[in-house]
């Protein structure tokens, strides 16, 4: 499906009062960033916005202007489902195929809404009328700013906006050091940096403001739960509910920890395997260079994502699924 002209969806948006916008199942930087960046602009076109997502994301995002306006679904179904009713358009943002969102997702499959899709994730769903696609940004928020743009109203991006773009630009490009990184990305980060943002801020907001239990947790997966095998060449951790309840665990405390292995010479692959409190095994994988782990993701663990990250599940034990990455990986490198 091909990218539908800013001309069109100029045209259209002025037809649409209620808006509501929505990103994935575990929220991260880039689904916080994109989401509440785009509700901030669609308000200076008086629009009437909400921002909605499947249930609850990390505290270290919670800072993000705007962000004491953002409903969640398992708390806020209800009142969801009538917004959704309401809506005369919805905005899905970070994601690609409606499943991401869980019961969120059912919730929205045959609401006969026309649907705006804006990512970067690889091979994405046909649910949407508008689409702003592109698998070589470097984020979501990347994309936000070209829709901004593209509309013809840059000079509406203001600090708030500016605040929230450089969030998801930052987390999903690992502090500027991951391949997607390009000149563009700079390029857009300077014209932020116009509104007078403060990107030590927003960095010590983001990874300043751990626990202390999360800490000492990281530490214990690295003391403890790190393997490392293929030669050298594929690292990951698996850990158990149980192990990460007893460092008090809170969504967001493993965010990144997936990454640390590649400071490892020779290592080339890394991978996160944890027990979800909805049942199932929650994956995450890493790589460098040509090695894709978006078509491994697809076609072993029920997932997917980008080339060098992506994403899976597993509806088998942690040591099966531990057992069966062992095996498959070997493919890879």
């Amino acid at each position: 499906m091909a990218n539908t002209s800013f001309k069109v969806i100029k045209n259209d948006l002025k037809k649409f009062k209620n808006i509501l916008i929505v990103s994935h199942y575990s929220p991260d930087g880039d689904a916080m960033g994109s989401s509440l960046a785009l509700y901030h602009y669609l308000l200076t076109l008086n629009k009437k916005v909400t921002v909605a997502v499947p249930n609850e994301y990390p505290d270290f995002l919670k800072w993000l202007p705007g962000n004491n306006k953002v409903l969640v679904y398992t708390k806020d179904a209800i009142k969801i489902d009538k917004l959704i009713a309401k809506s005369d358009c919805i905005f899905t943002l970070d994601f690609n195929t409606l499943s991401r969102l869980e019961d969120f997702g059912k919730a929205l499959q045959n609401c006969g809404k026309p649907f705006f899709l804006i990512d970067h994730h690889q091979q994405p769903d046909s649910y949407a009328k508008y689409m702003l696609h592109n698998v070589d940004a470097c984020s979501t928020c990347e994309l936000i700013y070209d829709f901004i743009v593209g509309l013809g109203d840059k000079n509406k991006i203001d600090k708030k906006i500016s605040n929230c773009l450089y969030t998801g630009l930052m987390t999903d490009t690992g502090s500027f050091r991951y391949p997607s990184v390009n000149t563009k990305t700079h390029a857009i980060i300077a014209e932020l940096l116009k509104t007078g943002i403060v990107p030590s801020d927003i960095h010590s907001a983001v990874y300043d403001n751990y626990s202390y239990d999360r800490l000492k947790l990281l530490g214990y997966c690295l003391s403890e739960k790190l393997k490392i095998i293929n030669a050298n060449k594929v690292a990951y951790f698996s850990i158990t509910n149980a192990e990460l309840q007893k460092f008090n665990f809170k969504k967001g405390d493993t965010e990144g920890l997936v990454n640390y292995p590649f400071s490892i010479s020779g290592v080339k692959v890394c991978a996160f395997f944890n027990e979800a409190p909805e049942g199932y095994i929650k994956i995450s994988f890493r790589s460098k260079g040509n090695i894709d782990v978006n078509k491994f993701a697809r076609k072993y663990f029920n997932g997917g994502g980008h080339k060098n990250a992506a994403g899976g599940k597993s509806n088998k034990s942690l040591n099966e699924t531990v057992s069966e990455f062992e095996k498959f990986v070997v493919e890879l490198c």
